[in-house]
């Protein structure tokens, strides 16, 4: 199936899902939306960059990471954005097909976390959120506060410039286009921080949002992302 025609077709399913059907491919899943075999067949990451989740060899420190160390600590990200993720994530994001959110909660929780202070969602420019009537990453920083018990900040970090989207642009202007896109109001001094977001493609976004919480005083700041972009 084609990533847009499972789009469509993940969008209708998880709207009218009610239990006990897969909704990638029919059988029997029980109270999840997706059964164990096509969980299993999600797109995997290969070994990858403890820092930046890129592909490297027995999971070192990649060479970008050692020769330009990003702000940010640690990224776990789930799965590969290629399809079928995409279609799920895609579906959530665009179709507010919220089942969806709690079921990447679910997977997050399930992964053997680090501790952490605080999970803060990344946030939209109050334009973006009232054209989409809600935040994605919110939605699935809920889930994992109710299987996990760690707090949320949903409102102290703010997107306060509307850049276009960074899928618009080149690779090259990307940390550009974000730069200056966030203010934090919250006192972080010493405190170790998730960001929560739902895809990872090139890290500007989650990179220009770290420098910004380790200004607050944020000792460690890792990314908790359900989908990564890997170049091929």
């Amino acid at each position: 199936m084609a990533p847009s025609a499972l789009f469509s077709t993940c969008a209708r399913n998880v709207h009218a899902w009610a239990g006990g059907d897969c909704l990638l491919c029919g059988a029997e899943s029980g109270p999840e939306l997706l059964c164990p075999a096509c969980i299993g067949e999600l797109p995997a990451l290969p070994e990858s960059c403890p820092q930046c989740a890129l592909p490297s060899p027995a999971a070192a420190v990649c060479g970008s990471c050692i020769n330009r160390s990003p702000h940010f600590d640690a990224t776990l990200a789930l799965w590969r954005y290629e399809f079928p993720c995409d279609g799920l994530v895609q579906a959530l994001k665009y179709r507010a097909q919220f089942a969806l959110a709690g079921f990447f909660a679910r997977s997050l929780a399930s992964r053997p976390l680090p501790e952490v202070d605080v999970v803060l969602p990344m946030p939209l420019h109050a334009k973006r959120l009232a054209e989409r009537g809600f935040n994605q990453a919110l939605e699935i920083a809920r889930g994992l506060a109710r299987y996990r018990g760690t707090p949320i900040e949903p409102r102290g970090v703010l997107r306060v410039k509307n850049t276009p989207p960074q899928t618009e642009l080149p690779y090259e202007d990307r940390a550009k286009n974000v730069r200056g896109a966030f203010r934090c109001e919250l006192d972080l001094s010493g405190a170790s921080v998730a960001v929560l977001d739902d895809v990872m493609t090139t890290g500007a976004t989650l990179n220009e949002l770290a420098r910004v919480l380790k200004r607050a005083g944020a000792r460690r700041v890792e990314n908790f992302v359900i989908a990564r972009t890997v170049l091929r």
